[in-house]
């Protein structure tokens, strides 16, 4: 007998692991776009809450989730009680730490730094804010993704900040992380990856009819 296609040989039993079903949701915005400061910790404001209540009927599905966690900001916590996920509160969630940048605008780092900012957006090993960089802060997020425990369900619901999400979803990819300014995260939209440590698909769901059947 001949050798098997190769899309007919055995799949090696590791390839059967459970696979987590992790749906990002992005915290709720407490200022406008063009006031979002690095490590914003404040709170969500009327605008936001407002906006919570608008799209709640589409997210409070998740509530069912087996594991709901969220970014220990005070938006992310906001938004996910608003939600009644009732999460719990990860570190590893937490924002890229911006060193001496923290609760500046882009537009105030630019003008205070220009040179350095540029180095910043140029290099992601790069910490010329004295803080994180955008690799160590893509790591940290993956390795809490890939951490996940398989054991207590399959079904994850995490409330986060934007760049976290950005940061996961780059990882999840594999993809370089130069991809990371080229992802936009809208608040209260949700993106979900399907797999395990090692192995993540991004997962771009239908209309409700079609993930009931999912």
């Amino acid at each position: 007998m001949g050798t098997l296609p190769l899309d007919l040989v055995t799949v090696p039993s590791h390839h059967h692991r459970m696979s987590l079903r992790v749906t990002f949701v992005a915290a709720a915005r407490s200022s406008s776009l063009l006031a979002e400061r690095f490590q914003d910790d404040r709170p969500l404001d009327q605008a936001g809450w407002d906006e919570v209540q608008h799209v709640a009927r589409d997210l409070l599905p998740l509530a069912a989730a087996d594991l709901r966690y969220c970014s220990p900001t005070p938006r992310s916590r906001a938004t996910g009680d608003a939600l009644g996920y009732a999460p719990l509160v990860q570190l590893a969630l937490r924002d890229c730490d911006m060193g001496r940048w923290r609760g500046l605008t882009l537009g105030e780092a630019m003008a205070r730094e220009p040179d350095a900012v540029d180095a910043w957006l140029a290099d992601p090993r790069g910490t010329p804010h004295g803080g994180e960089s955008l690799i160590a802060f893509i790591s940290r997020v993956g390795g809490w993704l890939d951490t996940r425990p398989v054991e207590d369900g399959d079904r994850i619901v995490a409330v986060a900040e934007p760049s976290v999400i950005r940061a996961a979803l780059v990882y999840a990819l594999k993809a370089p992380p130069s991809t990371y300014w080229n992802i936009d995260v809208r608040p209260l939209s949700a993106t979900t990856v399907i797999g395990h440590a090692g192995r993540w698909n991004l997962r771009l769901e239908g209309t409700s009819a079609q993930t009931t059947r999912a």
